[in-house]
């Protein structure tokens, strides 16, 4: 690994990291060397996945978080500051899916989604960034946000709504705070096997969606891997503003 995606000396706060593309993150960034802070409701989960971090010697810690409340938001980032100095790297993970047509949606389903996915995101990136700037640091927001963020996909529309809203937050934030030396990007991932799609992705529905992917497979959590180190690390300190696919091809295929 070029020094240049190592993340030494840096403090980095993941989102949702209990389980999933979170949980994973939070591994990357710490093979790379960052300090790392593990953030979600389910504190016990965030607890094991730290454990196993420092097992395998990185450095971590859990921290109780609700991105939808500005008072654990606050809690969090200062835990991880008390213990290691200011965060410097977000990612910006937490969210939540409905998948059903727009027609059966409700207006709490809808705000449930919304309040996470986005609010959520903006309320912690504001926070995370307002604290740089008063301590005069610079630091890196990756925001996770999806394919499904720049096209359609059916029965989820809030879904794909909040994460085109974090494809457009992305480019107004990185606009503003350019000049706090902070950069904001997006990674937009495809679809990618996990725990909780895996029976799904390997179904005969499953095998028509792959179809569509031009390298005719779904992505693996380390795929992802160097996308994000790009966006969090100094490798990518002149790239700002952008939402970066990995998709396998897929919104080429859309086009």
């Amino acid at each position: 690994m070029s020094d240049l995606f190592r993340m030494d000396g840096r403090v980095a706060l993941v989102t949702g990291a209990s389980s999933g593309l979170g949980r994973h993150f939070a591994g990357v960034l710490a093979r790379a060397g960052a300090r790392v802070a593990l953030g979600a409701r389910r504190n016990a989960k965030t607890q094991d996945a730290a454990d196993e971090i420092v097992a395998a010697g990185g450095t971590a810690m859990s921290v109780a978080l609700d991105v939808t409340d500005e008072s654990s938001i606050a809690a969090a980032l200062d835990a991880a500051a008390t213990q290691w100095g200011p965060v410097d790297t977000l990612v910006n993970n937490a969210g939540v899916a409905s998948a059903q047509p727009s027609l059966d949606l409700d207006g709490d389903a809808w705000d449930r989604i919304m309040n996470t996915n986005l609010k959520g995101a903006w309320s912690m990136a504001r926070a995370f960034a307002s604290r740089l700037v008063d301590g005069g640091t610079p630091g890196a927001v990756v925001n996770i946000a999806s394919i499904v963020g720049h096209r359609v996909s059916g029965g989820l529309m809030p879904y794909a709504v909040s994460k085109a809203g974090i494809v457009q937050m992305t480019r107004a934030l990185a606009m503003e705070w350019a000049r706090h030396g902070i950069r904001v990007n997006a990674l937009s991932p495809g679809y990618i096997e996990t725990d909780l799609n895996r029976e799904f992705l390997q179904s005969d529905a499953g095998a028509r969606l792959r179809s569509n992917v031009p390298q005719r497979r779904f992505g693996q959590p380390d795929d992802l891997d160097g996308a994000l180190l790009l966006l969090a690390s100094d490798a990518g300190r002149f790239i700002t503003g952008v939402s970066l696919p990995v998709d396998g091809g897929h919104l080429v295929n859309s086009l």
